[in-house]
């Protein structure tokens, strides 16, 4: 195992990036060698990190700006997320001009993790939806609201054919509407159509209880759990994914993220943030902002988190990306050339805003959806969907 390592990449600012690569891979590693008697180095020799590429960009003000590589030991971390991070931009992360950028594992690291339980593939079988992106809601809202209110939500999101309902990830005060008394009207609901809906219940509390609401959550009939994974921590996450008895698709929500990618240069890339580690961890769908709301990423980075939750790793299943903020059925035909088959349409607004109300603006993006699969323009769609057609009216083309 010492023989392996990990090679992260990092955008950096320093006066000289050979030196200061150098610095990074003993600093964070062993902590110091050149002084280091023969007989030490020998000891620590396998927990030593060395340096990779070393790229300038470009030289201003007697500073070098480019990005390093730096090589890091597999025996110097344990299998989990806290330790990695640690490990790789603890400290440094307060060491000026500095942005983790990308990690790269060996298959022996990456099996210790677990993974989506489900994935894109298990995800559609449970839902039986194979041969279209998939459709999911919002609560409009859930705070503060007593459980009749949210089940005319519900059934009316329901009705207009979605694929899965989210809780609004800010919803912890539920006494108006108690987590097993929204299962039970919601589970009536899906029953009722014929069809099968996933609901994201919100997993809230202390992380220490959170294995066990879970369970809780599952026993009382919940089929999908969302966790605002950063707040928390990932490491939960991957306890939620890795626990065989916790058997339902876990949604990932990115509060907080912008605290850690917003910056060109500080805190850590989006697509490893929201991408890579997230689907390391176990996340099934990976909610983050797409690339066309007034919450927007950029194109390239909104893409490359969808290429790192979906490309083979030899090890763990694919998740779903959840591009989301900004969705209306005019962006249908975008979101769908931009992110192919395997994406999950995620709308809020864009449903419950619609004038015929929510399941007509479920409607409208099913119909979107199905126009821009077989090949249509929306504007052609329109002609045999009113709902549709009343969609585009409002909010326009992409």
């Amino acid at each position: 195992m010492m023989s392996e390592y990990i090679t992260v990449s990092y955008l950096i600012e320093a006066k000289n990036l050979h030196k200061k690569a150098e610095s990074i891979a003993v600093g964070m590693t062993v902590g110091s060698w050149t002084d280091l008697p023969l007989a030490r180095q020998e000891l620590l020799a396998p927990y030593l990190g060395t340096t990779g590429n070393v790229t300038i960009m470009e030289e201003r003000n007697g500073l070098q700006k480019g990005i390093i590589s730096i090589r890091y030991p597999v025996g110097n971390i344990t299998p989990d997320i806290p330790a990695l991070l640690t490990t790789v931009f603890g400290k440094l992360s307060m060491d000026g001009k500095i942005k983790l950028l990308d990690i790269d594992f060996p298959p022996s690291l990456l099996k210790q993790f677990p993974g989506p339980k489900f994935g894109i593939a298990g995800v559609r079988e449970l839902l039986g939806v194979h041969d279209r992106p998939l459709l999911m809601s919002i609560f409009k809202s859930c705070l503060g609201l007593p459980l009749g209110e949210l089940e005319t939500q519900f059934a009316a999101q329901v009705e207009g054919g979605v694929d899965l309902v989210k809780d609004d990830e800010i919803f912890f005060v539920d006494d108006k509407a108690p987590l097993a008394n929204r299962l039970t009207a919601y589970n009536r609901i899906i029953e009722a159509s014929g069809r099968t809906v996933l609901y994201a219940a919100n997993l809230t509390g202390p992380v220490h209880q959170l294995v066990d609401k879970a369970k809780y959550a599952i026993e009382k009939g919940a089929n999908c759990l969302l966790l605002n994974v950063l707040p928390y921590g990932f490491d939960i996450l991957h306890r939620l994914a890795a626990d065989p008895d916790i058997n339902v698709p876990l949604m990932a929500h990115p509060a907080m993220a912008g605290a850690f990618y917003a910056s060109d240069e500080y805190g850590i890339a989006s697509p490893l943030l929201l991408g890579k580690l997230m689907r390391l961890a176990g996340a099934d769908m990976i909610l983050y902002p797409s690339p066309y709301g007034s919450v927007a990423l950029k194109q390239s980075e909104a893409l490359a988190i969808a290429e790192h939750v979906r490309i083979s790793n030899d090890v763990h299943k694919s998740s779903f990306p959840v591009p989301s903020a900004g969705i209306h059925p005019g962006l249908v035909g975008k979101l769908y050339d931009d992110f192919g088959m395997d994406v999950i349409v995620n709308a809020g607004g864009g449903i419950h805003g619609h004038p015929g109300g929510a399941a007509d603006g479920a409607r409208a993006f099913r119909a979107a959806i199905n126009t821009v699969v077989q090949g249509k323009t929306l504007a052609e769609g329109a002609k045999v969907s009113r709902p549709l057609a009343i969609a585009l009216e409002k909010w326009g083309g992409a």
